[in-house]
């Protein structure tokens, strides 16, 4: 399950991109509304299990701030939190394998997304193509 989190946090990492730039009004015209409800719903399974956690907190601290990438302090600290969670409450363990799975059927080819975020661990820099190929490619560090 320890690949869940890392996939979990890029995809945190990818709404609150999203966050950002609706607010700055440079929002994705061709994101898919699907894959943006899948990536509401995540955000709000991980906020539930971790309400006022600091990590959490701090993610939020960076979008409101307009930042387009989540520092990788951030990252990390929010991975830990995940992690901890997971290991904690099998429950919660489920209902972010769900909103994960979800967002990624979301995202398999044939789907509008057309993209596939797969794999057990990201190191260096990471790079999430959303919509048509050269629309959108959001990269976190």
């Amino acid at each position: 399950m320890t690949g869940i989190v890392e996939i979990a946090v890029g995809w945190l990492a990818a709404w609150a991109t999203r966050k950002v730039r609706r607010v700055a009004g440079r929002a994705d015209a061709e994101f898919d509304y699907a894959t943006d409800t899948a990536m509401d719903h995540l955000r709000e399974v991980i906020g539930r299990k971790l309400g006022k956690d600091r990590a959490l907190a701090k993610v939020d601290e960076e979008v409101e701030a307009g930042a387009e990438e989540l520092t990788p302090g951030t990252r990390q600290w929010l991975q830990l939190a995940l992690q901890d969670a997971i290991d904690n409450d099998p429950e919660f363990a489920k209902l972010l394998q769900e909103a994960v799975g979800r967002l990624q059927a979301e995202e398999t080819p044939g789907n509008a997304g057309g993209t596939t975020l797969s794999g057990n661990t990201f190191s260096g820099p990471t790079a999430i193509q959303t919509g048509a190929h050269g629309t959108q490619t959001n990269t976190f560090r």
